[in-house]
C-alpha cells in the first residue's frame, strides 16, 4: 500500500493529524486570579502570555491535537514557599470559533510535571493538551481563556484565573470540505482535576449555592419564616425531660479564610439533666463549601448560644471533627454540637444562635474562622428554668456572642481558648495559615498570587 493510501486510511479513522503545526501567535491578556479561600488572600490582577499551536490545515472529520503553552505566568512564585518537583498541574479552556466553526470550548489539561520552583522565581507550568474533532469546513480560531493551577503539596489547592479582557486568537486551522455539518466539538481532553479546568464555569464545584441555599436541606419549608419563637417547657412539674427547639434561620458573615457568608437553619434541642440541660445543636446540611482538601478530623465547629429572657450570658457548644475527608469546594455538613446549660436564674430563659467558629487543624496548627451573626438571630428554644449554683447569670460571662459562660473559656466567640487569631486582615490569616515552627504548612493556596509578595504586604 502506498503512502497516500495509508494517509487516507488514517484520516478516515479520525486519528490525530500529522500535518505541520500552525505558526502560533503569542497572545497576552489581563487576568484575575482568585487564590483558594484557605489562603486568606484577595483576588489579584496579572497578565497571562500564551502560545496555542495546532495543525495549519485539516479536513472535516479529522481529530487534531491542540497544545497550550504558557509562555509567562503573571508573577513569580512568592518569596514564601519552595515548590517541589512535579506538584503543579494546570487545566484550562480554549474558545473555539471562526467562520467554519460556530462556537464552543475545548478543555485542556496538563500533566503534574514541573521542575522545582524556588521562592521568588518564575512560575513554570507544563504544556496543556486537548483533542478537537472538526465537523465543518472553514477557518477555526483557537483563543486561550480561563485556567486553573492546582498545587498538590503541602495540601491540594486551586488558584482559579479568568480573563478580564477578550483575548485574541492564538492559532487558526483551515478546514477543507469533506462532508459533515455543525460546529467543531471537543474530542476529549476532559479534566481529571475535579472540573477545575474552567473558572468561568464555576458550576463544576457541585453546587456552590449550597451556602446560600441550605434552607432547602433544613427539612421544612413551613418553618422558614416562623423562627421567632421557641419551645416552652411548661410548668416543670409534668415530668417532661426532652425539649425540642424550633429552626432559626441565621445568616453569618465570616472572616478569611472562610466563606464570605453562610446561611443556615439552626435548631437548639435540650434534655433536662438534674438542674441543668444537655444541649444538642443541629445545623442544616451543606452549611459551607470546604475551603481546601482536608483529612478526616481536620474541620471542627463550635457555636455560642446567647441567653435571654430571665437568664443572661452565653453557652458554648462544640462538635466533633469531620468523619470523612473533605474535597475542596464540596459542601460540608457540620456535625451536631453539644454542651451543657446550667441556668443562673429562675423563669423563662431563651437560647438563640450566636457566633459560629470553624476550626481547621493541619500540621499541629489550628486556624479559627469566626463567623458573626448578621442582624439578630431568632430564638430557637425557650425553657422554664430554676437557678443553679454557678449558673450562667452573674458568672462573669457577657451577654453578647463573643464571650462564654458556664465554664466556656472562649474569648473570641468560640468554645475553647486556643484558637489562632486571624484578625481582620488577610495578612493575619495568612500568618496563621502559613507558619508552623518556621515551616510553611498551608501555603499551597498562596502559590499563585500573581503579585509580588512585598507589594501585597505593603498594600496592607
Amino acid at each position: 500500500m502506498g503512502a497516500t493510501g495509508v494517509a487516507l486510511m488514517l484520516t478516515g479513522a479520525g486519528l490525530l493529524l500529522a500535518a505541520p503545526p500552525a505558526t502560533a501567535a503569542e497572545v497576552s491578556y489581563k487576568t484575575e486570579c482568585i487564590p483558594p479561600p484557605i489562603s486568606g488572600l484577595p483576588a489579584v490582577q496579572g497578565t497571562t502570555k500564551v502560545n496555542v499551536t495546532a495543525p495549519a490545515t485539516a479536513k472535516v472529520g479529522d481529530e487534531v491535537e491542540v497544545v497550550w503553552k504558557t509562555v509567562e505566568a503573571a508573577s513569580k512564585n512568592p518569596d514564601v514557599l519552595n515548590l517541589d518537583k512535579d506538584t503543579v498541574k494546570p487545566t484550562g479552556t480554549i474558545k473555539v470559533g471562526g467562520a467554519g466553526a460556530g462556537s464552543g470550548e475545548l478543555k485542556m489539561e496538563g500533566p503534574r510535571q514541573n521542575p522545582p520552583i524556588p521562592k521568588n522565581s518564575p512560575m513554570v507550568l507544563p504544556e496543556m493538551k486537548g483533542k478537537l474533532k472538526l465537523t465543518k469546513a472553514g477557518d477555526v480560531t483557537l483563543t486561550p481563556g480561563a485556567y486553573t493551577i492546582n498545587v498538590s503539596k503541602p495540601m491540594s489547592t486551586d488558584t482559579k484565573c479568568t480573563p478580564k479582557e477578550e483575548p485574541k486568537a492564538s492559532a487558526t486551522i483551515k478546514v477543507t470540505d469533506g462532508g459533515g455539518s455543525g460546529g467543531t466539538t471537543s474530542g476529549g481532553g476532559t479534566s481529571s482535576n475535579g472540573g477545575t479546568s474552567s473558572t468561568g464555569g464555576t458550576t463544576t464545584t457541585g453546587g456552590t449555592t449550597s451556602t446560600g441555599g441550605t434552607t432547602t436541606t433544613g427539612g421544612s419549608d413551613s418553618g422558614g419564616s416562623d423562627t421567632g419563637g421557641g419551645s416552652t417547657t411548661g410548668g416543670g412539674g409534668d415530668g417532661k425531660t426532652d425539649f425540642p427547639g424550633k429552626e432559626a434561620a441565621v445568616e453569618y458573615a465570616c472572616k478569611s479564610p472562610g466563606p464570605a457568608s453562610i446561611k443556615t437553619k439552626i435548631t437548639v434541642n435540650a434534655k433536662k439533666n438534674g438542674g441543668s440541660y444537655d444541649l444538642t445543636v443541629v445545623t442544616a446540611k451543606g452549611v459551607m463549601n470546604s475551603p481546601a482538601a482536608l483529612p478526616a478530623g481536620a474541620l471542627k465547629p463550635s457555636l455560642q448560644l446567647t441567653l435571654g429572657g430571665a437568664d443572661k450570658g452565653s453557652v458554648g457548644v462544640t462538635g466533633t471533627g469531620n468523619k470523612d475527608p473533605l474535597e475542596q469546594g464540596k459542601p460540608v455538613d457540620l456535625p451536631d454540637m453539644t454542651g451543657t446549660y446550667k441556668p443562673g436564674a429562675s423563669g423563662k430563659a431563651t437560647l438563640a444562635p450566636s457566633t459560629l467558629t470553624i476550626d481547621v487543624s493541619l500540621g499541629g496548627q489550628k486556624i479559627g474562622i469566626p463567623c458573626t451573626v448578621k442582624g439578630t438571630a431568632p430564638v430557637s428554644l425557650e425553657l422554664d428554668t430554676a437557678a443553679q449554683p454557678g449558673g450562667a447569670s452573674g458568672s462573669g460571662s457577657g451577654s453578647g456572642s463573643g464571650s462564654g459562660s458556664g465554664g466556656s473559656t472562649s474569648s473570641s466567640g468560640a468554645a475553647g481558648g486556643d484558637l489562632a487569631e486571624t484578625g481582620s486582615s488577610a495578612d493575619g490569616a495568612l500568618r496563621a495559615l502559613a507558619l508552623v515552627a518556621g515551616t510553611v504548612i498551608l501555603l499551597g493556596g498562596a502559590v499563585f498570587t500573581f503579585t509580588p509578595w512585598r507589594r501585597l504586604r505593603g498594600t496592607r
